[in-house]
This record gives C-alpha cells, sequence and structure tokens, in this order.
C-alpha cells in the first residue's frame, strides 16, 4: 500500500489520454449525466447534497495537504491553492454552502472552465491510477465540476452575458497579482512565468510570453462556449 502513497512515486507516469484516464472522464461524465436525470429527486433533497458535495471537497483538499506535509513535500512554491482550478475548489465549497448566486456568476465561467482543462489535461507527473495524488486531483475537480453543474441543474442558477466579461476581467487581474507572487516566490503558478512539462494546450499557442496573449483568446472562447446554451435557450424563449 505504501508505494499508492509515496510523494517519490515508483508508478509509471501519467499518460495522457491513456484508457484509466479516458474512464477517469466518462466516469465524471456520467456523473453528470446523473445530475440531470435525477434533478428533480435532488431538488427534494437539495440541502443534503450540498452540503455533502461540499464535505467531500473539503474533506479531500484537507486530506491531500496533510498528505503533502506527511511525505515532507508540502511546499509554498507548488502547493499553495492559487492555480485558478485549486482555488475553484475552495470557492466551490462555498458557494455550495452558501449558495451565492454571485458567486456561482464567477465559479461557472472561471471554476467549471478551469477544472474541465485541469481534468482534459492534469499536470500529475508521476501520480498515475491508484494513486492517491491522482484520486484526490480528479475528486477535488470532478467535484467543482459537478458544484457548478448542480447549481444550474437543481437550483437554476443561470449565468449572464455580464458576468462572463466580469469574470474575464477578474481572471486578469488575479493572474496580474500571482505574476507578482510568483517573481517573489520562484514559482510558476497559472503558468504564466513557463509552459508546463505536460502534454497541454499552452503548447499549442506559440512560445513565452506570446502564449499569454493567446490563452486570452482561448480563454474567451471557452467562456462563450460555456455560455452558449443559455445564450441559445434565451434566444429561443424571445422568439
Amino acid at each position: 500500500m505504501r508505494i499508492f502513497f509515496q510523494f517519490h512515486s515508483k508508478l509509471d507516469s501519467f499518460q495522457l489520454f491513456s484508457k484509466i484516464h479516458l474512464l477517469t472522464i466518462g466516469i465524471i461524465l456520467f456523473l453528470c449525466i446523473l445530475l440531470f436525470v435525477y434533478r428533480n429527486a435532488l431538488k427534494r433533497r437539495q440541502k443534503f447534497f450540498r452540503f455533502t458535495l461540499a464535505f467531500l471537497l473539503l474533506v479531500s483538499d484537507v486530506l491531500l495537504h496533510l498528505w503533502l506535509l506527511t511525505e515532507n513535500a508540502w511546499s509554498m512554491k507548488r502547493d499553495l491553492p492559487l492555480q485558478l482550478s485549486d482555488l475553484a475548489v475552495i470557492l466551490a465549497i462555498v458557494m455550495l454552502l452558501t449558495k451565492s448566486y454571485s458567486l456561482f456568476q464567477f465559479m461557472y465561467f472561471a471554476g467549471l472552465g478551469s477544472s474541465i482543462q485541469a481534468i482534459l489535461t492534469p499536470d500529475l507527473g508521476k501520480f498515475s491510477f491508484p494513486h492517491f495524488q491522482y484520486i484526490e486531483f480528479f475528486i477535488l475537480h470532478g467535484g467543482v465540476v459537478l458544484a457548478c453543474l448542480f447549481m444550474v441543474v437543481v437550483l437554476t442558477f443561470e449565468p449572464t452575458n455580464r458576468s462572463l466579461w466580469v469574470t474575464f476581467l477578474i481572471v486578469n487581474l488575479y493572474a496580474a497579482c500571482i505574476f507578482i507572487l510568483n517573481k517573489l516566490l520562484g514559482a510558476n503558478y497559472l503558468y504564466i512565468m513557463k509552459k508546463p512539462k505536460i502534454a497541454s494546450l499552452l503548447n499549442y499557442l506559440g512560445p513565452w510570453p506570446w502564449y499569454l496573449i493567446s490563452l486570452e483568446f482561448v480563454m474567451i472562447l471557452s467562456f462563450f462556449i460555456l455560455y452558449s446554451p443559455f445564450w441559445l435557450k434565451r434566444k429561443i424563449t424571445s422568439n
């Protein structure tokens, strides 16, 4: 069992879109479909589901940091919850507990978008299945996806066109702050300073710093894709 908890893992490296990665994506997708299928039952027990999912995210996040501390591997340069998908875990917990519509407006675009990206191209290195880090990673990021969709499907929250652009502005202001922090710590949060050493969308967006500009257009495009179902719905209902 020890091999599944070692920070310096002796398991094979994570393989992008391997059978187990695709199966993991499939499980998360299946859970998302179940949200839609059982939305009426969830509406009757929405408080229980919200608090259960928030508790799962909180426990998983705490266990992850405790594991890093136990392995003497926790680092300010890498493990502060400053990646957008990591910050989204904390915000998802708050959103679930408070049913904050304002926080949902940000989380639908920034939280859902960053978590989907993390699930599709995870930076896991040597942490392949069934390593503890692998399981924690997908519980956390899959949980954020479920949390955001729950707010839409069960609580009938909807993002707005205005919140799309507000979120875009907030993410850019946040990135500017993280850039300064990266300089102070010698870190690479948000992959602002250099590309990750994995197969990633960033590899197709040009060299540093030009890929940061390309990433702006990718972010806007992804936000519009996420918003498109609601845009279409409003177009149809207005006719």
